[in-house]
């Protein structure tokens, strides 16, 4: 089989550990380094989808603004020629990777001339031993970063040769793992860290696994799963944690049971390993965060999590709340979660975590990024273009045209929804092209073209979001159907034409989402996967009085149809509102006029809001304190 066809599915593992209903997939055994060892979809190749919309644009924003425009030679390149450094940290090999991606999403020649320079120029540095780095021989592999830095290096080197078949990449990447190896191998009992501190020996080697893994699925050299999974401090199948909180004035500490990113690129390595050897004990601590985040007040309304890079559940919306890593790991993490069972939920919480908190990290013009996003209080821009969050950012932008569609056991699945053409390979040299005609977010209209090669049967997948209680789906001129949002994707199965069509059409009305923990007491407005927030930029003369205001009393009848407002990106919207001071009873003679705007507006300083009365509001869709679902 090829294609869509190649997906496969356990008996039994999957269905047990993640909850999927037995009925929903077929149960078929999976050789061991074939392919997919298990899943439901699998994602399509970047040179085979271009994005538009909003999504789209994020993407060439960061290809264009940022990565285009940074000073590669001197912030990334220098400091591995000198190798003079007794530690720190540049993010060269996450730069890498997320170049290579781009060139294969772009095309663009300026993006792959980066890409080819960035790779051959870290490939001069790299020494007889096989190592590449910025430190001096003595701090080599122990220094705190160090392991890290060289990881992302293998992995960007491995997925040059994956997306590009660049033999010199592979060779380099190669070394420097097997560099890795020999010299850790020499001393099994040591720790990677510096002297006098205890960090957990998974936080400090973060990305290790998954770097070594790609190597394997590239290689099929075992030595590289072996470390992954059988050297003596290494064991990735047997890491077993328990999220831990973060503690009021505790020092900052790498553990991976408190930080959020390090746990979940954990998860996803686990995840990764799963596919080649299927064990269901790698997928408890993924269902572990996925608890914590949708039954015990983990995730945040912007869709993402972390305060001062930790687990929380305060639902504090102020100080260092959503680093980018996190979101960047936690959209990864969903990523992975959808493909192994199909269930909306994580497509759910994929898209408000992009639409909300992933953009909101980046400046309407691509070029500036933070480090957090909070949901009250000032936002401010990372004053560097090195270390992990840009980097990580980066990466995940490039990997986002991935997500958008995923073939399914027997079709295709529309998992996000942008303007956007992909172009999915069938079996025996047939192909489907699909395409989205949509202005989403703004509005929830989607038609969705579909082209067939030839005339063929197979099932096209809609996610139909939680937001959305009733949506309605037409094919071509036929009556549409009202669908509600299920454990999995709509499904319509057909023989399928060339230019056939499909009308989606999600209402969006207005919904105020109730806080929780800290929040209890306030509502979040939210439109469609969007989160809405007051910003500076358009309540000048409000906040000169107000300096608070959370305290503000939203009339919910006073919201109207949203407006245009490109401030912060094309076809932005805001909406014009009134509100009652804190001080004043819900009498109309006091009402104030406040204009909230959509999460990413980069002045936004304040997301929830008290009500008349709280009976209004729902609950958050995406949080089931039950059963996580």
């Amino acid at each position: 089989m090829s294609g869509c066809l190649q997906c496969v599915v356990l008996s039994g593992i999957i269905l047990a550990a993640m909850n999927v209903p037995a009925a929903a997939v077929d149960a078929k055994p999976a050789a061991r380094n074939t392919g997919p060892a298990a899943g439901v979809m699998t994602p399509i190749g970047l040179d085979r989808v271009k994005a538009g919309g909003e999504l789209g644009r994020r993407v060439d924003i960061t290809v264009n603004n940022n990565l285009l425009a940074l000073d590669t030679e001197n912030a990334f390149l220098v400091p591995f020629r000198q190798r003079n450094q007794a530690s720190g940290y540049i993010g060269l090999g996450k730069l890498i990777d997320a170049t290579v991606r781009f060139a294969a999403y772009t095309g663009d020649p300026k993006v792959l001339e980066l890409k080819n320079r960035l790779v051959s120029e870290a490939i001069k540095t790299q020494e007889p031993d096989g190592y590449i780095g910025i430190l001096v021989p003595e701090s080599r592999l122990w220094g705190v970063y160090d392991i890290h830095e060289m990881s992302y290096l293998v992995l960007g080197l491995t997925n040059d040769y994956k997306y590009f078949g660049e033999q010199s990449s592979l060779v380099a990447a190669r070394k420097l793992a097997d560099f890795i190896i020999a010299r850790w191998s020499a001393e099994p009992s040591r720790i990677p860290g510096p002297t006098g501190q205890r960090p957990n020996m998974y936080g400090v080697t973060t990305g290790l696994d998954g770097a070594l893994l790609t190597l394997f699925e590239q290689t099929n050299d075992q030595r590289y799963l072996d470390f992954c999974t059988r050297f003596e401090q290494y064991k990735l199948g047997e890491w077993n944690s328990t999220i831990k909180m973060d503690e009021p004035n505790k020092p900052y500490n790498m553990d991976d049971e408190r930080h959020c990113y390090i746990f979940m690129a954990l998860c996803v390595a686990q995840l990764q390993l799963y596919n080649i050897e299927p064990d269901p004990r790698l997928l408890q601590q993924a269902q572990q965060a996925l608890d914590f985040l949708t039954r015990r007040d983990g995730l945040l309304i912007s869709g993402s999590c972390s305060l001062n890079e930790a687990w929380h559940d305060s639902q504090v919306g102020s100080g260092n709340v959503s680093e980018s890593c996190a979101t960047a790991y936690l959209t990864r993490l969903m990523d992975r979660m959808l493909r192994l069972t199909g269930e909306s939920r994580f497509g759910n919480i994929m898209e408000r975590a992009v639409y909300n908190a992933l953009f909101a990290a980046q400046s309407p013009d691509g070029r500036s990024l933070r480090y957090f996003c909070a949901l009250e209080g000032n936002r401010t821009y990372f004053e560097r273009d090195t270390f992990c969050c840009p980097n990580n950012f980066r990466r995940i932008m490039a990997e986002l045209p991935g997500m958008i569609y995923y073939c399914s056991n027997d079709g295709i699945a529309v998992n996000l929804y942008t303007a956007s053409t992909a172009t999915i390979a069938r079996d025996n040299g047939r192909s489907v092209t699909i395409q989205q005609e949509t202005d989403y977010p703004a509005s929830g209209l989607v038609k969705i073209v579909v082209t067939p090669s030839q005339e063929m049967e197979f099932s096209l997948r809609l996610r139909i979001p939680a937001w959305c209680p009733k949506a309605r789906v037409a094919v071509n001129s036929e009556t549409p159907v009202e669908v509600s949002p299920g454990q999995v994707f709509y499904e319509i199965r057909r023989v399928w034409k060339p230019a056939d069509s499909i009308t989606l059409d999600m209402p969006m009305p207005w919904r105020l989402v109730r806080g929780r923990k800290s929040l209890e007491g306030r509502a979040a407005l939210m439109r469609g996967p969007l989160v809405y927030c007051i910003g500076t930029a358009n309540n000048s003369e409000l906040l000169q009085k107000y300096e608070r205001p959370g305290e503000l009393v939203l009339d919910p009848a006073s919201l109207g149809a949203p407006v245009s407002d490109p401030s912060f990106r094309p076809g932005g919207l805001k909406v014009l509102a009134k509100a009652w001071p804190p001080e004043a009873g819900t009498t109309e003679a006091a009402q104030l006029d406040v204009v909230l705007t959509e999460f990413i507006d980069p002045s936004g300083i304040t997301t929830y809001f008290r009500l008349p009365d709280l009976a209004t509001a729902v609950n958050d869709e995406l949080i089931n304190k039950t059963t996580g679902q």
